[in-house]
């Protein structure tokens, strides 16, 4: 089961990033009277008892940007409660209900996640009377805190607790289908071809016409006596080439397939160099951490022009942050490697789902550690005391250390190189976080052994 996703929404300036910094116990977001101040997702990772959840910030509902980015924020927003498993409803007591508070509140009606009403700036128990016009919202449970007074955080992350999806949720109901694969990629390079290969049948409108597929479709299919869902995605454009509102949601629609799908088959057409669209997809599948499959379709129409390993080194050397990614070519017309190709992707589906023992992971720490140990850093020594792997779909491990900072960006690529060589996680995006060990938390540091398990550096 995915780590859940804890989502703060509100009017501007309610104290939603002193809230997000409140509970997070740092400073991460920027807090200022300015309305618009927030404008991107910030995530942060809170351990709270046994539990770890994600903290997302997001941008106050009903800002006029004054860079004319209110479109953006909103997609952030959107996305937010796309994704959110609980949501953080944060109003003001002190300005009591306004109309935008109302506003928030019918958005959030359609929103089917738990919802906890915060009302925030509660400084003294003698405002508590002035946050009851909230419950004329009738959403979530109501409660008061105080950011800048520290009132009620343990209150606030009981009741978060209380609301978070049960850990054992993802047994209690099986997926329909197998797998979901979603179809990405530019306009015209064969995703709803391979679509209609894959169930046999004219599915989905195939023309030489760019953009002709303006809606995320999903398809069922069966391969070898398992049901999967295909889902067939519009081809993107360049922002900037985006001029129509049926263009504006087609990308919207095509994000979101990125976002529900369980592995992503990534389209370049073998006769096409990769373009700024390319880049801008696989930003996005590697910022929503999903494992991917490269496909170079057409390839019928390259044989003899252009050797495989060729293409190997230019996707390599376009997307060196996806190294881990693996590569198929097809023709997706007469269907050749296509069967290959979609048992590479259940095999993805598979690492992405897969649990290590947290023994299994402190060992391979201590054998990382002891074949590079991180750098001094300000005159210390950092020191990591032991893993644990908190989440699946994507693997996510937790490091928890005396000094998170101290671990710079290269030691960390190298301990997420190790666990890809040595883990069942090879090919799939793995979430890394280094958490500060709380005070009252008295285990030792992991000890590097002589045994390493570690067979050699990753690169």
């Amino acid at each position: 089961m995915a780590v859940p996703q804890v989502v703060i929404v509100g009017r501007p300036n309610v104290g939603k990033s002193s809230l997000f910094n409140w509970l997070a116990g740092m400073r991460l977001a920027v807090v200022d009277d300015v309305a618009g101040v927030t404008r991107d997702r910030v995530t942060h990772l809170i351990s709270d008892g046994d539990r770890f959840f994600e903290l997302i910030d997001t941008g106050g509902i009903g800002i006029d940007d004054v860079d004319n980015l209110t479109r953006e924020i909103e997609n952030q927003i959107t996305t937010a409660l796309e994704i959110a498993d609980l949501v953080l409803l944060v109003v003001d007591t002190r300005d009591g209900l306004t109309p935008l508070d109302e506003e928030v509140a019918r958005r959030l009606r359609y929103v089917d996640k738990p919802i906890i009403c915060v009302a925030n700036k509660a400084d003294d128990a003698k405002l508590d009377p002035q946050a009851d016009e909230f419950y004329r919202l009738g959403r979530g449970k109501l409660i008061r805190v105080s950011a800048h007074q520290n009132r009620n955080r343990r209150e606030l992350l009981d009741l978060i607790q209380q609301r978070l999806p049960p850990e054992s949720q993802h047994d209690e109901k099986p997926p329909e289908t197998t797998m979901k694969v979603a179809m990405v990629g530019r306009r015209n390079v064969g995703k709803s071809t391979l679509v209609n290969s894959l169930a046999r049948g004219e599915r989905m409108i195939v023309s030489e016409v760019p953009g002709t597929t303006r809606d995320s479709v999903d398809v069922r299919f069966e391969l070898d006596d398992q049901i999967f869902t295909a889902i067939d995605t519009p081809g993107l454009r360049r922002t900037k080439a985006v001029k129509t509102n049926v263009e504006f949601y087609s990308t919207r629609r095509a994000q979101r397939s990125i976002r529900r799908a369980d592995v992503v088959l990534m389209f370049f057409a073998g006769n096409d160099p990769i373009s700024k669209v390319d880049k801008q997809l696989c930003k996005y599948i590697s910022e929503n951490y999903k494992p991917c499959i490269f496909v170079v379709n057409k390839w019928d129409l390259m044989v003899g022009r252009m050797p495989t390993d060729r293409w190997v080194r230019y996707l390599r050397e376009s997307f060196q942050t996806m190294w881990h990614v693996p590569i198929a070519f097809i023709t997706a017309q007469t269907g050749k490697n296509v069967k290959a190709m979609m048992n590479h992707a259940q095999m993805l589906f598979k690492q992405s789902r897969d649990r290590v023992s947290t023994g299994q992971l402190n060992r391979l720490v201590g054998a990382a550690l002891e074949r590079h140990e991180p750098p001094i850093f300000r005159g210390r020594r950092p020191k990591i005391y032991y893993a644990t792997q908190v989440g699946s779909q994507p693997p996510t491990i937790v490091l928890i250390c005396n000094y998170p900072q101290a671990f710079s960006p290269t030691y960390r690529r190298y301990l997420l190189g190790v666990f890809r060589d040595q883990l069942r996680f090879g090919e799939v995006p793995i979430k890394l976080y280094l958490h500060a060990r709380s005070r009252d938390d008295t285990r030792d540091e992991i000890v590097s052994s002589p045994s390493s398990e570690v067979d050699s550096t990753p690169t």
